[in-house]
């Protein structure tokens, strides 16, 4: 008799197998003035964009500062993927990233985690130069190497790159928690939708229930 296992995505961290991913929370896509925003000016910030710039201010990178803090203390592993070219001219990127102008110089301040969210010691920092990090870097044979079988995404932006990472760790195996309040896009309307499609791939939870969990777990 063959017997049928019941399988969920809706189940807390094992800690020992779990880490936090922070996706391009980094100077050149979150500061104005900076890189992708160099021609804005931080004190007078267009209408269209207030909405993205105050949701990493005061929403993502607060609570991934506290999502960072409580990984620390119980020893999860933290992980970074910034964009940034193996390249000065960024000539070996894909195809996308090309039409669509983004250059983060290798090495570049632009290319750097802001400093609310940076890493702390020796954690990971993965540059990578596609939307999903799982394509156009070795995370996922880090990850394995590591151990981690629970992927925690957080960054930005929620419809892009998080989705795609969150998207492709789900189709590698791994069992994804998706932050929806430390991650951020253009418009709320955006961010929902993409909870929405996402809703089938990953648990959705908040910062504070992630947090009570790391700090229960």
């Amino acid at each position: 008799m063959t017997t049928t296992t019941h399988l969920s995505r809706d189940i807390p961290l094992d800690l020992s197998g779990s880490a936090l991913l922070v996706v391009d929370v980094q100077n050149g896509f979150a500061k104005a003035g900076v890189g992708a925003y160099a021609a804005l000016n931080p004190e007078q910030i267009p209408t269209e964009l207030s909405y993205y710039f105050d949701r990493i201010n005061q929403t993502v990178v607060p609570n991934i500062a506290q999502l960072q803090a409580a990984c620390r203390a119980k020893q999860v592993e933290v992980l970074f993927t910034n964009i940034e070219c193996l390249t000065l001219d960024g000539r070996e990127r894909g195809l996308d990233y090309k039409i669509s102008g983004f250059l983060i110089p290798k090495g570049s301040f632009e290319a750097q985690s802001l400093d609310e969210v940076k890493p702390y010691g020796d954690e990971i920092v993965i540059p990578k130069s596609s939307s999903s990090v799982f394509n156009s870097t070795n995370i996922d044979y880090v990850l394995r190497n590591l151990g981690i079988r629970q992927l925690v995404v957080t960054g930005l932006v929620t419809d892009q790159c998080v989705e795609g990472a969150v998207r492709d760790a789900c189709d590698l195996g791994y069992l994804v928690t998706l932050v929806e309040d430390a991650c951020g896009t253009y418009s709320e309307e955006r961010h929902q939708s993409s909870l929405r499609a996402l809703s089938g791939y990953c648990r959705i939870v908040t910062t504070v229930q992630l947090t009570r969990e790391l700090r229960d777990g």
